[in-house]
This record gives C-alpha cells, sequence and structure tokens, in this order.
C-alpha cells in the first residue's frame, strides 16, 4: 500500500479538478473564465450547457458555475479572494 508524499500527490490531483460550466456567447461567463485564470486554477475543464436538456435544466440560469471535484458549486458572481477561500474549502 502507498502512502507519504506520493499518495497525497496523487490524491490532490484527482481533488484538483474543476468544472466552468457555461454558455455560448456568454459575457458573464467570459468574466467567470478570466478570473480563473488570473486565479491560475489547476485542472479546470470547460462544458458548454446549450445543447444538454439536463444540463441546462440544472444550471440554465446559474450560469456560470464553478464545480470541484467534490460536487460543491460556486455560482457566479465571485472575485479572486471568494474563488480562493472556495477552494480551501472556506465557503
Amino acid at each position: 500500500m502507498l502512502s507519504g508524499p506520493a499518495t497525497l500527490a496523487a490524491t490532490q490531483h484527482i481533488n484538483l479538478m474543476f468544472i466552468l460550466y457555461q454558455r455560448d456567447d456568454c459575457h458573464l461567463c467570459d468574466l467567470a473564465l478570466a478570473v480563473l485564470a488570473q486565479a491560475r486554477v489547476p485542472g479546470l475543464d470547460s462544458v458548454f450547457i446549450d445543447d444538454d436538456a439536463a444540463l441546462e435544466a440544472r444550471y440554465g440560469s446559474r450560469v456560470p458555475v464553478l464545480c470541484d471535484g467534490q460536487g460543491r458549486e460556486l455560482d457566479w458572481p465571485f472575485d479572486a479572494s471568494t474563488l480562493s477561500a472556495w477552494m480551501s474549502g472556506q465557503r
């Protein structure tokens, strides 16, 4: 069984997955992407909800929404300090 720094690094890598749910031609989504880029969020993926009925039902009026690997969601608006607190689990 692995333990120590290698295991911790592997666990942290798994937890560093972030998805930004967004729409095409969304000014607020562009602003959110700018905040995420400035904060250098690791493991970021973008998912466009426009052609997915389930995602549209869940996030339609809320986009942009940032989701982490643990299922937590951060709705827009957020700035760098709010994002940092949320990423460290304080929000």
